[in-house]
């Protein structure tokens, strides 16, 4: 499975590429256009269809894609945006390969046909939509028609993934789209992925090897990009060898995120876990763990005493510790350790107007897994700064030496040297209590079994996100860990 992300610059340097290697652009067009024809009847039966063709290379497209579905014997036509004769370069010779009539583009058109192909603009639009684009995009959105988008809908950038006026501009609600050799922002970020429907990447003819002369650093998060190193146990391995999770409750009345998290990590692989646990919640969290251990501290003396036994080499810090002084002297005291640290909850909130006094502690090996909200508390104004979520997380890896997963729909994991991962598969049933203090443990216990933080954060995204999907409607967090047996056995029998 390819798992590179291009952007819109990225794409033009491949097709660059396909061009010095032989592959005309006009061959890259045929081909393209030949492709969605193909995504097409292979989910549509015959039925009447209206081809939108922009002025644009995207228009040309159009025209390939009409001629092949009449060539299959259905019914297509074709509007365009302005005068044939104005057209120029290959959308031009794609359009004297089109014997059909070609009608001019008008919103009335937009409910007259079952099937519409937006072939309007691509994912380097640099305007928003105007006239009579915007008015068509805006009936078909209305009149509930089927739509297949070349490249991306119409009025979506290709990088910010969503329309040049912000997220509730006007862009064509699609279907399916169609995009070419590798996927861009757009089709993975959102709001542009609701936008985009189901995307498919067609192959065009521009070789893989140009991927080494572009060298791409965002990724989707699926298994090709780090199951290679992932640690299954292994026949001569022994629990002490998978590594000792310790996870820092709050006090009696809070406790409850930190067992959430530390059966997460259990469950993720690692040979040990521990609770942490303030002497008045010890009586509640040896009541409810089993398998965990409890190892009782008083005040951040008693825990950086026990976070000397190097056994503990993976801590979660944040989940209902509380917010304030208290909760910023423990995550010194965890980030004085020579553990891999996941930093979650209170454990960045506490930070709040003084985000500088956290990021002095911060190094590798550590994972900051914030919502926007806490985001926003420790990075203050990152996210209104940048164009995505991807740069706010570029920068904030690269602020704090460490990697940084911002959670959402989604969520973007950034690792300090520039590369990102977005994930893709986190379905809206993870918006429930619990479920990222579950996340935060997951990642815990991989990174005790070794794992790098930038794998560890982008593995346990997706892990989380399978598990919540396997499980389905009626999902609370507690569901999450008991899922991931189901979701590692079926992981380990697609890699055989």
């Amino acid at each position: 499975m390819t798992h590179e992300i291009l952007t819109v610059a990225e794409m033009y340097a491949a097709d660059r590429y396909a061009g010095e290697n032989g592959v005309p652009s006009l061959t890259l067009m045929e081909n393209a256009g030949r492709a969605i024809a193909m995504e097409i009847t292979r989910r549509w039966s015959a039925r009447p269809t209206l081809v939108l063709c922009g002025p644009g290379n995207n228009g040309g497209d159009g025209f390939v894609i009409a001629r092949h579905l009449a060539e299959r014997g259905w019914e297509a036509r074709v509007a365009l945006l302005g005068e044939r004769d104005r057209l120029g370069g290959d959308a031009a010779a794609m359009a004297a390969r089109w014997a059909g009539e070609i009608l001019p583009l008008s919103q009335d058109l937009a409910g007259e046909t079952s099937l519409v192909v937006d072939a309007m603009f691509g994912a380097g639009l640099a305007r928003s939509l105007e006239g009579v684009v915007r008015e068509t995009a805006l009936a078909l959105n209305a009149a509930h028609t089927t739509v297949v988008a070349v490249d991306v809908p119409s009025g979506v950038q290709g990088d910010l993934a969503r329309p040049i006026d912000g997220p509730e501009g006007v862009a064509v609600e699609a279907d399916l789209t169609v995009t070419f050799f590798r996927k861009k922002p757009a089709h993975v970020l959102m709001p542009g992925r609701l936008w985009c429907g189901e995307v498919a990447v067609a192959d065009i003819g521009i070789l893989p090897a140009a991927l080494e002369t572009i060298r791409p650093r965002i990724f989707e998060n699926n298994p090709a990009l780090w199951s290679t190193g992932y640690p299954w146990p292994q026949p001569l391995a022994h629990k002490y060898a998978r590594g000792h999770a310790l996870v820092v409750s709050g006090p009696a009345h809070a406790t409850g995120a930190a067992r959430l998290a530390a059966r997460a990590a259990l469950r993720a692989g690692a040979g040990l876990v521990s609770v942490a646990s303030p002497l008045d919640a010890i009586a509640i969290n040896a009541a409810s763990l089993t398998a965990v251990m409890v190892k009782p501290f008083s005040g951040v003396a008693g825990l950086s005493d026990l976070l000397k036994d190097a056994r503990f080499n993976a801590v979660v810090i944040g989940p209902g510790c509380g917010v304030g002084r208290a909760t910023q002297e423990m995550v010194a005291a965890v980030m004085a350790s020579n553990a891999a640290v996941v930093l979650d909850a209170d454990a960045l909130t506490s930070f709040a107007g003084e985000p500088d006094a956290l990021f002095r502690q911060l190094r590798d090996p550590a994972v900051l897994t914030p919502h926007a909200g806490e985001f926003a508390r420790v990075f203050p104004g990152a996210l209104e700064c940048v164009p995505t979520r991807i740069e706010a997380a570029r920068e904030a890896a690269a602020a704090g030496r460490c990697t940084v997963l911002l959670k959402g729909p989604d969520t973007v994991i950034a690792a300090p040297d520039g590369r990102i991962a977005v994930t893709t598969n986190a379905p809206p049933t993870l918006a429930t209590a619990g479920a990222g203090d579950v996340l935060s443990g997951i990642i815990a216990g991989l990174l005790a079994q070794g794992m790098d933080s930038f794998s560890a954060a982008a593995a346990g995204a997706w892990l989380h996100g399978e598990a919540a999907s396997r499980f389905g409607y009626g999902l609370i967090a507690e569901d999450l860990a008991e899922m991931l047996p189901a979701v590692l056995s079926s992981l380990r029998d697609t890699l055989a």
